[in-house]
């Protein structure tokens, strides 16, 4: 090899050299830029980074609607006569679907054969110690829904109820169509009565009977946020007039006819025909499987 081609091999590897220099400088300036917020590359490195590293937060459980955000419609409650294939009002069915994320009790979905017993006392007429003579002879537990007259009026009963283990309930101090009412009116409604069978006998109430059974959704919500629970009906008949009190085996039929799982069942203390039948409702009752379940 003459000198020329020497001078031309040592020109050409120097150049080979330093293109390669040149595109290893490129490369690392290149590599050494911040990643694009937003690029394949930088998503699939956070991802990297955090997996595993950071536990996902709970979901929180849905929150109760504001209640003045919700409608004051009046709905004047009542089972209806249509009854599904286990026998339960549909009304009653659709107003627990419907209504039940508010805090409204109008028949459980289940099919078991359970039952609620629970008695209106607006006032009294001389048979709720017959029934709290039933109650516990069979061993069955109930539901009073007593108002601020009757707490008032008849201590010994009241008393008697809770002693007994039975579930006493809120129906008003003044028993008014709580839909017809301001919020504040609601509010104090429920609380004076609570308060005051709270410091009369000691018993805190959670559940709730609106007056009349009209409600709203907006009442709804509103006992949900006070921590009550209302409770409609899915069973109820003509029992209230105290003037005329049914015959006591039509009466008692009805009650049988209309057994369904889930029930919720309304009757009225001041009914001397109620008194009478409710040992043998109990006992058909049973022997078709039901059992009695208090809120």
């Amino acid at each position: 090899m003459n000198r020329i081609q020497k001078i031309a091999m040592s020109v050409a590897c120097g150049a080979v050299l330093s293109a390669a220099f040149l595109v290893t400088s490129i490369y690392r300036t290149f590599a050494a830029q911040p990643k694009r917020p937003g690029s394949a590359s930088s998503t699939k490195t956070a991802a990297s980074d955090t997996s595993g590293t950071q536990p996902t937060a709970p979901t929180a459980p849905p929150s109760l609607p504001d209640s003045s955000s919700l409608s004051t419609k009046k709905i004047c409650w009542g089972q209806g006569t249509h009854f599904d294939n286990l026998n339960r009002p549909q009304d009653a069915v659709d107003a627990q679907r419907k209504y039940g994320s508010l805090g409204g009790h109008f028949v459980d979905d289940t099919e078991e054969k359970i039952l609620y017993l629970t008695f209106d006392e607006g006032y009294e007429n001389g048979y709720s110690d017959d029934i709290l003579d039933t109650l516990r002879q069979k061993g069955v537990k109930a539901t009073f829904f007593i108002t601020g007259d009757y707490a008032k009026r008849e201590g010994e009963l009241v008393q008697r109820m809770i002693d007994e283990g039975h579930t006493v309930g809120n129906h008003t101090w003044k028993h008014y169509s709580m839909p017809e009412k301001s919020l504040d009116t609601c509010r104090e409604e429920i609380t004076q009565l609570s308060d005051y069978v709270a410091e009369q006998y000691h018993y805190q109430m959670t559940t709730l009977r609106p007056p009349k059974g009209e409600f709203s959704e907006r009442t709804l919500a509103l006992a949900t946020e006070m921590g009550y629970s209302t409770w409609l009906w899915s069973f109820a008949y003509k029992d209230w007039d105290a003037n005329a009190p049914g015959d006591p085996t039509a009466s008692l039929q009805k009650l049988c006819d209309r057994l369904h799982p889930g029930g919720i069942y309304l009757l009225h203390a001041v009914s001397s025909t109620n008194a009478a039948i409710l040992g043998d409702f109990i006992d058909q009752a049973q022997a078709e499987g039901y059992r009695f379940v208090t809120p």
